[in-house]
Formats: structure tokens, sequence, C-alpha cells
């Protein structure tokens, strides 16, 4: 395969690893079904790494399209020399390319163009070094040539890089505000006068800085050390001149008025990339972490959705997440009105009996769990994020599901259900929405798309889909299936029925041969034959059933018996293409068949006499919930419908450079108050000891 040798050296892999996983890619398999059912082939490579593969598989390829266009353009210029194609081929970033390609690549008229139509090239070849002896006529002719000489600066490979390599070490990102704004309050005001390096300027402060210059409050410049930078192009352009004040002041125009303008645009684009790549991992991890969140499961839920003035909205759903029924409990408005709330809410209660009452954590939510607790006191009662529950209830999918819902309600249901099984619920919902990023509206959306999907894939088949039960949003998830099939197999379920085994999915229209292969092993279906009720892939099954054999075992017996797997010795069943990982894997699941990832659900605990933000006092002690993890800090829900910070220097008592190496999304942590400001709303937390 193309790229091999050369990816696996840069990701310190084996050729062969590398290889055969890009075949696997070129066949069709998805990253998911390589991860777990292709450890042999790949080495034992994890989702990571296999992506990391093909991530840089298509950035190399990316790279030899432009590089063939490149050529093709030069040559049909009639300009390419055997050097520049050789120096062409070596080249291997994007950036090498374009500074080679730049003197080539047609432009608009500049000064330098237009002495050359007067024919000052040989003059300024003079004043470069490299010339015969000319006349000239004019201080015009002499201005021209300097011109065609700063311009060869400007365009010049080597001294690009060298002066490019000087901006990122000695550079520095500059911001003020802009005079009409000056004694504004704003969120930018920590960047009204600042400076810092390009090479040590975080993400965040990158996101928010170029924020602010968007939205009209801060003048931002990249500021190089000119004179520094200038002597060295000087430096690197040896070659004698019987004109040397000329060709300085050649190059000190071309770096003052072409190449330091050309890379400050670079440099800013660079920083931009930069600060989105961090940005979009900072997203990634945290999404997996809200998506991975243990589920309340098969628990009959009663969810409210908050809302003071327009009462809040109520939704009874079954173990499935089924609605069983609706209403609106206006608890803060007149006594009577209350009264009634009230008594519809008991009747809720009485009537389906729920396992747990969900909690949305918006505005309001305070009051609706003491409105409840009112009603019942020993009623279970979950704090659940309601973030994107309404951009939820106003799509295309909540319009499907709940037609003949009030927008409000569809959110109510929302609530209950991912409280149920977040997962199953938050992939109806755009990742944006769901504010486990930072500046996410703000990074190239393509690349930020393109993370989430994998993301979200990622953590479907990590835990598997109940073939009858998923939504379409969900299944399109799953390796191998999409949106075009996910929606096939719900009709086709709806239509012939639940499927009875895995097999059956084979009867969906589409639904062929490798789709199957690849889908199998993470849908779930609890039918005639044990296996398909876990993660072994049906092309195992008759390995298994040997298994069972060897060891006097009808193959139900096997399934789920942890002693009988216990006592397989898999070193019995190595051949072919089938190793010691998948060996294990399968004595692993035969262990637990199905068992799901994401560990046992624990609501959080907010104290009863911390309601809101005036209530909070520095120095109290609370429980709270991971809410969001970015490069400064996380933020944690401590139930006053603000969260509070944790920057990163109060995350431990020990020196913490990466904030996710010590919280995740939903983690219940211990953190005490260390101040509270009430007009800005914010709320400073600490992690650290007393």
């Amino acid at each position: 395969m193309p790229y091999a040798a050369r990816i696996a050296a840069e990701l310190n892999l084996r050729p062969q690893q590398v290889e055969r996983t890009l075949e696997l890619h070129a066949e069709g398999s998805t990253v998911p079904f390589i991860a777990r059912y292709r450890k042999e082939a790949t080495g034992n490579l994890d989702e990571v790494q296999i992506q990391a593969i093909f991530d840089r598989a298509a950035e190399l390829k990316e790279l030899d399209d432009r590089r063939a266009a490149i050529l093709k353009s030069i040559d049909e210029q009639g300009k390419l020399t055997p050097e520049l194609s050789a120096s062409l081929a070596r080249a291997s970033t994007r950036t090498e390319l374009e500074d080679l390609y730049l003197p080539y690549r047609p432009k608009r008229r500049t000064r330098a163009t237009m002495a050359k139509e007067k024919g000052l090239e040989p003059l300024a070849d003079f004043v470069w070094g490299t010339g015969p002896r000319v006349a000239w006529t004019s201080e015009d002719d002499l201005a021209g040539a300097r011109d065609i000489c700063a311009e060869r600066v400007a365009e010049d490979a080597a001294l690009r890089k060298y002066a490019r390599a000087m901006a990122w070490k000695e550079g520095v990102i500059t911001t003020a505000v802009l005079s009409e704004k000056k004694g504004t309050k704003s969120k930018f005001e920590l960047y009204y006068d600042h400076k810092e390096p390009l090479a040590h300027a975080p993400s965040h402060r990158l996101l928010a800085i170029f924020r602010g210059e968007t939205e009209e409050f801060l003048n931002v410049r990249l500021r190089f050390p000119d004179e520094q930078i200038v002597a060295g192009l000087k430096a690197r352009i040896r070659q004698p001149t019987p004109m040397p004040q000329e060709r300085d002041k050649a190059i000190e125009d071309g770096w003052k008025r072409l190449l330091s303008l050309s890379l400050e645009g670079e440099l800013r684009a660079e920083l931009k990339q930069r600060a989105d790549a961090e940005a979009i991992e900072v997203f990634g991890q945290n999404l997996r972490n809200l998506l991975l969140a243990p589920p309340a499961g098969n628990k009959r839920v009663l969810a409210l959705d908050p809302g003071l003035r327009t009462g809040i909205k109520a939704a009874m759903l079954d173990e499935t997440g089924k609605l069983l029924e609706t209403a609106t409990l206006y608890s803060e408005k007149s006594a009577n009105e209350r009264a009634a709330a009230e008594k519809m809410l008991r009747r809720l209660i009485d009537t389906h009996k729920p396992d747990l009452i969900a909690v949305g954590n918006g505005t309001g939510s305070r009051e609706a769990e003491s409105f409840v607790r009112g009603v019942s006191p020993a009623a279970p009662i979950v704090s659940v994020s309601e973030q994107g529950a309404s951009i939820y209830s106003a799509s295309e999918v909540a319009r499907e599901e709940f037609p003949d819902l009030d927008l409000s309600l569809r959110s109510a249901a929302s609530i209950g259900r991912r409280l149920q099984d977040p997962l199953g619920e938050l992939v109806k919902i755009d990742p944006k929405s769901i504010g486990v990023g930072q500046y996410q509206h703000d990074v190239n959306q393509p690349l930020l798309r393109k993370k989430l999907g994998e993301t979200v894939d990622w953590c479907v088949n990590l835990v598997g889909v109940d073939a009858n039960m998923a939504s379409p949003q969900l299944l399109e998830h799953v390796s191998g299936i999409g949106p075009v099939l996910a929606r096939r197999i719900v009709e086709h379920r709806n239509g012939a029925g639940a499927f009875r085994s895995r097999a059956a999915l084979l009867d969906v229209r589409g639904l062929g041969a490798r789709a199957f292969e690849q889908c199998a092993g993470f849908m779930r279906i609890r039918g005639a034959h044990p296996l398909d009720d876990s993660a072994v892939h049906p092309e195992r099954y008759a390995l298994v059933e040997q298994m069972a054999r060897d060891h006097g075992l009808e193959l139900k017996a096997l399934v789920g018996n942890a002693q009988a797997a216990d006592r397989i010795d898999w070193k019995r069943y190595v051949a072919g293409d089938v190793g010691e990982p998948t060996l294990r894997d399968i004595v692993a699941e035969l262990k637990k068949p199905g068992r799901d990832p994401r560990g046992s659900f624990e609501p959080p605990k907010f104290r009863e006499d911390v309601q809101k933000l005036e209530d909070l006092r520095a120095g109290m002690q609370l429980e709270g919930v991971v809410t969001n993890v970015t490069a400064f800090g996380a933020f944690v829900d401590i139930g006053v419908h603000q969260d509070g910070l944790v920057h990163v220097s109060q995350l431990a008592d020990k020196f913490v450079r990466d904030p996710h190496a010590v919280v995740r999304v939903g983690d219940r942590v211990n953190v005490r108050v260390v101040s509270v400001d009430l007009d800005r709303r914010r709320i400073a937390l600490t992690m650290k000891s007393a």
C-alpha cells in the first residue's frame, strides 16, 4: 500500500501493521470493526491508532495530488527544470510545496511584474549579484530593479523558511481594544492590552482573541523581530554585489512590504488551525465521556422540564422510553394553581409509580425539586443536564417521534430518556449544541463534524445497540450501517416484526454480506442463538460452539458461565487468523456477555440549603458534577443554575498540565467555594486540599 512505510515511521509502528490496516480500509472495513475484530491483522492497534493511520494516508494523498497539480502548472509555463522538479519531489509538507510554487503561481500585476515589463530584470540581476553590469537611465529604473529584488526575497523558498522559523520562535501576538470600545465592559477585557509569544499561546486564548476580533472589540496583530530577521536575510544572500546598498534596500523592502505581511497572514492561519485542532480534540474527549455516562437503564421515569412562568412540563416514560402521559404543572403561580399542580403530580406518581424523577437542571430546577419533595418527600430525584434539549425539541427527529406534542413537552421527554440512556438520546442532538467544548462554533466546522462523527461512532460501537429498540439516529452510527440502512432496518422491524436473530438482519433491503460483516458484532438481539446478545462476532460462532463441545457443555450453558469460561485453554484454539487477542476477547465476553462498559449509575447529590448563587459562601464544601473540561480548567454543576469553574491551577495539590488527566465530564467531585461574583454570575471553585 502507498505511504505505509512513511506512516509507520511517523507513528512508530511496524510497516506490516500499517499496510494491513490500509488494506482493510480499502476493502471497506470501518475503524470500530478493525479495532475489535481484526486485532491479529493490525497487531492489536486501537481505534485511535487506526484513525491516525487513515487520516495520515488521506493527508499524504492530498499532498501528492497538490504536488502533481503544481508540477503540471509549472510545466505548462515552460519553466520546469530538473532541479525544480527534484525539489518539488522532495517537499514533505504543504508549506514547502507552496513556497517552491510561489514564484510561478499566477498572480495579479505587481510592482515587480511592471518593472519586468519595462525590461528591468537584467538590472535587477546586476543589483542582486547574479548578472553582468548594465546601464540604467534613471532613479526610477533603479527603484524598479529593487522591486524585482524585493519580490525575489519574498518568494525565495529558503529565505521564507528562515523568516518563518524566526517569526514563530520570536514573534508575539498583540491585542488592543478598538478605540470605540474603550471603557466598555465585555468578556474580552482580559485582552484589551495583551501580548504573548506565538510559540506558547494556548488554544483557548487564541480562540477568545480571534472571537474578540470578529466581534469588533479587538485589534489583533502579529509582531516579529524585524531587525533580526532582516539581518538574517542579508546574511543568507551571500553572492557579492557591486551595489550592496541597493540590494540591502531591496531586502529591507521585501521583508517590510511583502514577506512580513505574507507571513502574518500565513501564521495567523496556522495559529487558528492549531487552536482549532486542540479545541476539537477537547470537544471529542468531553463528548466521549458524556455519551458514555452510566445509564439509569430500564427504569420508569417521570421527567420534568422546569419553568417558573410557563410551568413545569412533565412527561411520564415507561421502562423502554415510551411516552405514557404528559402534563403541565403551574407550581409558581397562584395558590389555587399550585394546589392543582400538587394534585396532578401526586396522581402521576401514584398512577405510574416512577422509579426516578428526572429534573432538567436549567432555570427553576431547584424550585421544581422542592415542589416535588413537598408532594412526595421520598421521591428519588435526579438532576439531568438539559443542554441541547430545546434544540432537539424543535428538530425534525423530535417532530417524527412526537408529532402531536408541544416543543417543551418534547424537551421533557428528551430529558427523561437521556437519564435512561444518555447515548441513545444524545445522538439525536447536534453535538455542537450539547455544550461540552470550547468555542465549538468558532472552529473549523468540517473538521469538527469529522471528529464528532468519529467520537459518536466509537461510543455507539463500544456499547453496542439493541437492534429491536434502537432509533434510526443510533443505528446509523453502527459500523457498516449509515443513515439509509438505518432507516431500512427500522422500516423492516416495523413491518416484519422484531428481529429473532442476527442472521435475520440479512433480510433488510440493501444490507448485504459486507454490511453484515461490519455491523453484526455490534448489534444485540435477544433471540434463539445465545451469542446474538453478545459482542462475539457471528464469524466466530462455530469456534465458540467447538469450545462448548470440548468442555461437554451446551452452548447456552457456556455463555455467561464465568467458571466454565475460566477453564477454557485459549491456546488450543490458535489457528489461521485467530490468535491470542481474539481468543482473549471471546473468553472475556463469554464470562459477561453483552456487558455494558459504561459502569453503574449514581445520581449526584446537591445540598438542600444551596439552591441559588446567593446561597453560596466562600469556604463551602459541596459535591458537584463535572459538565465540561477545557484547556484552562473544569466546569462543575453544584446545583445553582450556574456552573462554577475549577481553574487548572486549582484541580489538584500538584501541578496539572492537562485537566483531562484529572477529571472527565460526568465525574462526581468534591469542591470548595473560593469566591462568588454575583454581578458577573461567576463562581470560582477549588479541588485542592483545605
